[in-house]
């Protein structure tokens, strides 16, 4: 074959459109590698979790020196995993999470099987529960819960998990009582309500608009509501800041503004 020039236009010219054409197809290569990337993570935003599971590693460090980049990798090869929110305890520096899954199988075999790999190696020990998100979530969308499509407008400053030592079926606490008096607490964004998996223990993964907000509701509010059912309770307050980064990127529902 042989090239046939185009009437007034150089050599050159046909140089520099090659290498246009060559930069216009790596490009489009490249957001075409990126697309099921991102819808892969847009899918599993619009899915309803059907079983949470928190988690606390006894183990105090400030969190950028955490492996959490590492950890992401794994955690996203998990069955059934949806997305994650990291949790760096307020004062303590424990490192945990707060995670949806597709199943209640799916939950129990992440604390089962992969979990307690995790502070095995960091010789720890390890806190996790696994709680039934389908009962509790008409009254979590009552309070704006955004794991089950509520507006994550504002980013949270702080997060709240209280559990109460009481086991009461979820399907017969009056959550609409205890909402009316929520929704007047100062800073509290939204909430996911928690009923323990086989316990039906009660309780919540709270966020707030700043950690002094968090604190007042764990220290002096939620030790009145425990008081009122004559139960031993547990609460743990977390910065909600320096975990950002490492929870967009497992999608979690509280950063996506």
């Amino acid at each position: 074959m042989t090239n046939r020039k185009l009437p007034g236009v150089s050599a050159a010219d046909l140089q520099i459109s090659r290498r246009k054409l060559i930069a216009g197809a790596a490009a489009a290569t490249a957001v075409a590698g990126l697309q099921p990337t991102l819808l892969y993570a847009q899918e599993k935003l619009k899915m309803t979790p059907q079983a949470f599971v928190y988690t606390e590693v006894a183990i105090s460090v400030p969190f950028e020196n955490a492996p959490w980049e590492k950890i992401n990798e794994a955690i996203r090869q998990q069955p059934g995993f949806l997305n994650k929110t990291w949790l760096h305890g307020h004062s303590t520096q424990t490192v945990g999470g707060f995670y949806a899954f597709d199943s209640i199988d799916n939950a129990r075999k992440f604390v089962t099987e992969y979990f307690p790999t995790e502070p095995r190696s960091f010789g720890v020990a390890h806190n996790t529960r696994v709680f039934d998100a389908a009962v509790v979530k008409d009254a979590s969308v009552d309070l704006g819960a955004v794991h089950f499509g509520g507006a994550a407008d504002r980013k949270p400053g702080a997060f709240v998990y209280t559990e109460l030592q009481f086991s009461k079926p979820f399907k017969e606490f009056n959550w609409q009582e205890r909402n009316k008096d929520l929704k007047q607490v100062s800073g509290l964004q939204n909430k996911v309500w928690l009923s323990g998996l086989q316990t039906n223990t009660l309780g919540g993964f709270d966020a707030f608009e700043t950690v002094e907000q968090a604190l007042d509701f764990a220290i002096n509010q939620f030790p009145e509501t425990a008081a009122n059912v004559g139960c031993a309770f547990y609460t743990r307050v977390f910065d909600a800041g320096v975990t950002a980064r490492a929870s967009r990127e497992m999608n979690s529902p509280y950063y996506i503004a």
